[in-house]
Formats: C-alpha cells, sequence, structure tokens
C-alpha cells in the first residue's frame, strides 16, 4: 500500500486576544458585585463568598497566559461573562464554517489542492453549533467539493481520531484525498464565572489535508506510519448541555451544563495513560523515544505536557522537543496538538520522525507517528 500523508494544514485565528490581566480584572469585578449583592446570606453561612482569582494563580495552574475568542467584549462584561454571537440567518454561512473556510483554504493552499482534488470533508470538533444540517457538509458546499461530510466529536481528540478517519478512508478507497478541520469556539461552553475553569479555553480552527504520497504536489508533507486511538470512560470531563435539557426545565441552569472537569484526577489519570500509549505505540514499531524530533502533545496544560513528555523520553523534554502554544492560545480542545505541529515543523528534516497526540474527556487518548518525507 502506498504511504498517505499530511500534506498541509491550515490555521484560522481570531483577530481579538484577551489576556490574563484582562480576564482577572473582569472575573474580579464579579466577584465582589456578587459577594456584595449577597453579604448577609453569606454572613450567615448559607453561600460562600467568591474568592478573587489571580495572574499568577491562572500561569501557576495551567501555563496560559493569553486567548484569542471570537467575542472579547460578552466574555469581559461582568454582568454577561460569555461571547456575544448573534445567531445568523440561515442563508448566511455559519460561524463555524466561516472559520473552518480560512483554514480550510491555507491548508488547501500548501497543499496545492482545489476543490476538485478534494473527495471527504471531515468536521471534528468538541462542540457543534447545531446538530444538522452537518457543519462538513455547509463547509463542503462553501468550498465547492463533491463527494461526502460528516461531522463527529470526541471532545479533544477529535482531530486525531479525523485523522485515522481520513486516513481509513484513503486506504480503503473511499476518498483518495480528505480535508479535515477542527473549528473550536470553547469560550461558548465555558463557564467565566468559575475561578478553576475560567481561564482554561480560547477560540480557534485548523485544518489538514491528507492523500496519498504519490499524488502529493507540496514537499512539506508528512507520513502518518501509524495512528493508535483509545476511550476510556470516565465522568471526570463532562458537558451535559444538549437538546434534552428542555424536557427537564428544573435543570436547564445546571453547572454541568458547560464544562466542569475534576483537574486533579484527570491529571492522576490521564498523563500515565497518555504515556502508556505512545510508548507502547514506539515499541510496537520498533521507534526509539530518543530517536523522536518533536512532541506535538495537546495543549491543554503545561504541567501535563511537561510530565508526559518526561515519562515518554525517559528525561525532561527540551522547549524545542515539545514545543508549547497554549501559552499564546490557551486550551483549544481539538486544536491544539494541530497548531502545535503548523507551527513548530519547519526545521525538521526528511526522515525526522514525531509524534502527534491529543486527549481529553471521554477519556479519549489519539496518537499519531509522523515522518518528515
Amino acid at each position: 500500500m502506498s504511504d498517505i500523508v499530511i500534506s498541509g494544514t491550515g490555521l484560522y485565528t481570531p483577530p481579538e486576544s484577551i489576556s490574563n490581566a484582562e480576564l482577572v480584572k473582569a472575573f474580579n469585578e464579579y466577584v465582589d458585585r456578587f459577594n456584595s449583592d449577597n453579604a448577609a446570606a453569606i454572613e450567615a453561612g448559607e453561600l460562600a463568598a467568591l474568592n478573587h482569582s489571580s495572574e499568577e494563580f491562572i500561569v501557576k495552574a495551567s501555563g496560559i497566559k493569553s486567548r484569542y475568542v471570537v467575542n472579547k467584549s460578552g466574555i469581559l462584561n461582568p454582568e454577561r461573562m460569555l461571547p456575544e454571537i448573534p445567531e445568523r440567518n440561515n442563508d448566511q454561512p455559519s460561524v463555524q464554517c466561516e472559520m473552518a473556510l480560512a483554514a480550510a483554504r491555507e491548508a488547501m493552499a500548501q497543499a496545492g489542492k482545489s476543490a476538485r482534488d478534494i473527495d471527504a470533508v471531515i468536521v471534528a470538533a468538541s462542540n457543534m453549533q447545531r446538530p444538522y444540517p452537518a457543519m462538513a457538509i455547509e463547509l463542503q458546499s462553501a468550498l465547492g467539493i463533491k463527494g461526502y461530510g460528516f461531522d463527529m466529536n470526541v471532545a479533544c481528540s477529535s482531530a486525531t481520531f479525523g485523522l485515522q478517519q481520513a486516513r481509513d478512508a484513503i486506504a480503503n478507497g473511499s476518498a483518495r484525498c480528505v480535508l479535515m478541520v477542527n473549528p473550536e469556539i470553547c469560550s461558548g461552553h465555558l463557564n467565566f464565572r468559575d475561578r478553576d475553569s475560567h481561564f482554561i479555553f480560547g477560540d480557534v480552527c485548523t485544518a489538514v489535508i491528507i492523500e496519498r504520497r504519490e499524488n502529493a504536489s507540496s514537499d512539506d508533507c508528512y507520513r502518518i506510519i501509524d495512528s493508535k486511538l483509545q476511550t476510556i470512560y470516565s465522568n471526570n470531563i463532562r458537558n451535559n448541555f444538549g437538546f434534552l435539557n428542555r424536557c427537564d426545565e428544573s435543570a436547564v441552569g445546571s453547572r454541568d451544563k458547560l464544562f466542569v472537569q475534576e483537574g486533579r484526577k484527570v491529571f492522576k489519570e490521564v498523563c500515565p495513560a497518555v504515556a502508556r500509549q505512545i510508548t507502547e505505540q514506539l515499541e510496537t514499531l520498533a521507534i526509539e523515544p530518543n530517536s523522536l524530533k518533536r512532541l506535538w502533545l495537546h495543549q491543554a496544560n503545561l504541567s501535563m505536557n511537561q510530565l508526559i513528555a518526561k515519562k515518554v523520553l525517559g528525561r525532561e523534554a527540551q522547549p524545542s522537543e515539545a514545543p508549547t502554544i497554549l501559552d499564546e492560545y490557551a486550551n483549544t480542545s481539538s486544536a491544539g496538538s494541530v497548531i502545535a505541529f503548523h507551527k513548530h515543523r519547519a526545521d525538521l528534516q526528511s526522515g525526522d520522525r514525531g509524534v502527534l497526540c491529543s486527549f481529553g474527556a471521554g477519556y479519549s487518548i489519539g496518537s499519531v507517528v509522523l515522518e518528515k518525507c
């Protein structure tokens, strides 16, 4: 069987960014107002007072310093604290489609592909703005691509799972070339009034072109040596928002209708599982971990990435070996590892190898071993 490669990537970054200082200021204003308005109940022990956030707390907890968002003013308004995204007419491009178009066109240009070269579109993301029509079909239509498209969601691992679906489609002959896109509007499902998570997410969109090596016109392509997927059921990262919420009015405002997690449990359970999966995968492929030039890891938390890299390599990783983008972008769910790959691969030489890996709710883990052509 001929090699299947990644021949192009694209990145759409929203024009607005929020620094930790701006986020903390808005959050603390909300806290002061809450504590003042509920002073009597707090004094009586009926409510717990809320605590301030700080820039130092955020950096220590996550390594995040800023994040890009589709709307800044709504998030920083202490009386609102969520993005303002007006609903669009059905005849207009959806917000996710608009983001996806920008990332897709860059990936297609990088790979030297036009719409007629692509047979399938996969939109893989942690949250879709509607159940149907599929975002992938809308994007397919907007780009003028014939063939088929579908949406998929494996939370933060959606991109790596999408890569394997694309690779499998090409291997079995149902597509020659696949566009896989990850439009993540994570600010829409984040509780900006929760001190433990208000800083975690940002918005972005990535895109990847996957095709057979002999059809690739780009020299900057990466052979997919192997991909491995794993899911382990856990409630430690959860979002219960869905259409059935309207069937129980008493639960509509529940906290778990937005992103919630047990952070310490996630750290203790996910890190060893991810490191074990990558290590076993490399052993099966007879690849020495120290021969890897790069680990493009899921950008959720700096400490998690550092620990996973250390467990895989058997030593502390150099910043160039496991590049970080979450300080600028924050956690962008499925797009994070693809951003790292998009921005940190130009220095690799033919034959150099790396692992693109994501992990998140589910739990879900996807690891893709790549080799520069």
